[in-house]
């Protein structure tokens, strides 16, 4: 009797440790640095760098030229999520622009910019 009961306690154990490990928080994909270009605009390839942070349950950032040639930061107007698809709006030089990225894998997007520009993104760590 006390071999079943010490093998009961010890499966019980188990499982109580193993359901507690899968208990873990999920990691916030999207947020962190991420480079984002653009291929083949009218100025030829632009890159972005964005740092996108999680306040109050949101996604929120700007986007900064790495090359300095805007020194100024676009604040990012707007950021839509789902699981596997990120979607920023901001707006540059008077027009409301939306890039559309998806996950390829755990440090790699890809997508457009409105529609018309491919774009790829690379977490920067």
């Amino acid at each position: 009797m006390k071999k079943v009961s010490t093998i009961l306690f010890l499966c019980f154990l188990f499982v109580s440790v193993k359901g507690f490990s899968q208990a873990t928080p999920p990691t916030d994909f999207f947020a962190g640095k991420w480079e984002i270009t653009v291929f083949g605009t009218p100025d030829g390839d632009a890159k972005l760098v964005t740092e996108l942070v999680r306040k109050d349950g949101k996604l929120t950032g700007e986007l900064k030229d790495p090359t300095g040639k805007r020194p100024e930061a676009i604040p990012i107007t707007k950021i839509e999520e789902e699981a596997n698809k990120l979607t920023l709006y901001f707006v540059a030089q008077g027009m409301d622009i939306n890039v559309n990225l998806d996950k390829v894998d755990d440090d790699h997007l890809k997508g457009s910019l409105m529609g018309m520009f491919d774009s790829t993104a690379l977490r920067v760590k």
